[in-house]
C-alpha cells in the first residue's frame, strides 16, 4: 500500500467519524420513531455549540412518550444554564401523573434555584414526616415537660423559590410547643391532653413563608423533667441567705470599725489628759515662784491629793475582798 492510499483510507477514516460525531443517527432514528420530532441539522447546531444531543433528546423523547411537548429550545437553554434536564423532565412527568399543575419555566427555576424539583413533586405527591428533637418548657405550676413531635408536610411548588426550609419549621414547631406548654396552669393538663399542643401550634399558621404546607402536628411523647419551680424558689432563698450573710456582715465589720474609732479617741484624750497631768506640777512651781499659791496652799492641796489616794485604794482594797468571797 502505497502513501497515497494510505493517505486516502486515513481521510475517510476520519471524514466517517466526524459525521457519525456531528451526526448522530442512532439517536435522530430513536427520535423520529418515537415522535419526538428532533432534526439532525438541529444535533449537529447542538454538537457545534458544545451541547450533548443525547442530554437533549433522550429527555424530550420521555416527555413526549408522557404525553408533554417540551420544545427543544427550552430544554437547550436549560442546559446550557447549568440545570438537570433529566431531573425537570422527570419532575414534569411525575407532576402531570398525579394531576399537579407544573409548567417548564417554573420547573426549570426551581432546579436552577437548587432545589431538587424532582423531590419536591414526589414531597407533594406523598408526604414527608419530620421528626423534632425533644423541647422541653416549662408549665406554669413549675413542672418541666419535654415533647417530641412529628410534624407531617408537603412541599408547596409555588413557594419552592425564596421559601424557607425545614430548619425554619422546626424550629417553629418548636416555639409553638414551647408557649404552649408555658401558657398551661398545670402540667397536668399537658399530659391529659396532648392534642391541646398539635391543635394550639396548628393555629398558627407556622407554614406561613416556607416551601412547606404542614398537615399535622402530632405529638409522639411528653416526658415529666424537673421540677424548675422548686429549684428556682431554692436558688433564691441561697441568694437571699447569702445577701443576708453579706448585709450581717457588714453591719459586724461597721461596729468593729467604730469599736476601734472610740478607742482611738479614748486613749487620745487619754494622752491629752496625761499630757495636761505632767504639765500640772510646773504649774505648781511658777505659781509658788510668781507668789500667786502659798505654801499652806500648796501643803492643803498636797494633803487633799493624799487623802484621795488613801481612799482609792481603800475602795479597791474592799472591792477585792467581796471578789474573793464570792
Amino acid at each position: 500500500m502505497d502513501i497515497v492510499t494510505l493517505a486516502v483510507v486515513t481521510a475517510a477514516f476520519v471524514a466517517t467519524f466526524l459525521f457519525f460525531y456531528f451526526v448522530p443517527v442512532g439517536l435522530w432514528i430513536a427520535a423520529m420513531s418515537s415522535g419526538a420530532g428532533v432534526g439532525i441539522f438541529q444535533m449537529i447546531a447542538m454538537r457545534l455549540r458544545r451541547v450533548s444531543p443525547s442530554a437533549i433528546v433522550n429527555p424530550r423523547i420521555s416527555a413526549v412518550k408522557a404525553g408533554l411537548n417540551i420544545s427543544v429550545e427550552k430544554l437547550e437553554a436549560h442546559y446550557l444554564a447549568g440545570g438537570n434536564i433529566d431531573n425537570v423532565v422527570f419532575a414534569l412527568i411525575s407532576a402531570n401523573n398525579a394531576g399537579i399543575e407544573l409548567e417548564f419555566d417554573r420547573a426549570a427555576a426551581i432546579d436552577l434555584a437548587g432545589r431538587n424539583v424532582l423531590d419536591a413533586v414526589r414531597m407533594s405527591v406523598n408526604p414527608k414526616v419530620i421528626q423534632t428533637p425533644k423541647v422541653a418548657a416549662v408549665a406554669q405550676d413549675g413542672i418541666q415537660l419535654m415533647a417530641l413531635s412529628r410534624v407531617t408536610v408537603r412541599a408547596n411548588i409555588e413557594r419552592l423559590v425564596g421559601g424557607a426550609g425545614e430548619d425554619t419549621i422546626l424550629a417553629r414547631v418548636g416555639e409553638g410547643i414551647v408557649s404552649t406548654i408555658g401558657s398551661s396552669k398545670s402540667h397536668k393538663s399537658v399530659l391529659e391532653n396532648p392534642d391541646l399542643i398539635s391543635k394550639t401550634v396548628m393555629s398558627k399558621g407556622l407554614d406561613a413563608g416556607t416551601a412547606f404546607e404542614i398537615l399535622s402536628i402530632d405529638i409522639a411523647d411528653v416526658d415529666v423533667g424537673a421540677n424548675i419551680g422548686a429549684k428556682l424558689q431554692i436558688d433564691q432563698a441561697e441568694a437571699d441567705k447569702n445577701i443576708a450573710q453579706a448585709r450581717a456582715e457588714s453591719r459586724r465589720a461597721m461596729a468593729v470599725a467604730e469599736e476601734q474609732e472610740m478607742r482611738a479617741k479614748f486613749q487620745d484624750a487619754r494622752a491629752k489628759v496625761q499630757e495636761a497631768e505632767a504639765l500640772v506640777p510646773m504649774a505648781l512651781a511658777e505659781a509658788l515662784r510668781s507668789g500667786k499659791l502659798g505654801a499652806m496652799d500648796y501643803y492643803n492641796l498636797r494633803n487633799i491629793v493624799a487623802d484621795t489616794d488613801m481612799r482609792s485604794s481603800i475602795s479597791k482594797m474592799g472591792d477585792d475582798d467581796n471578789s474573793g468571797n464570792e
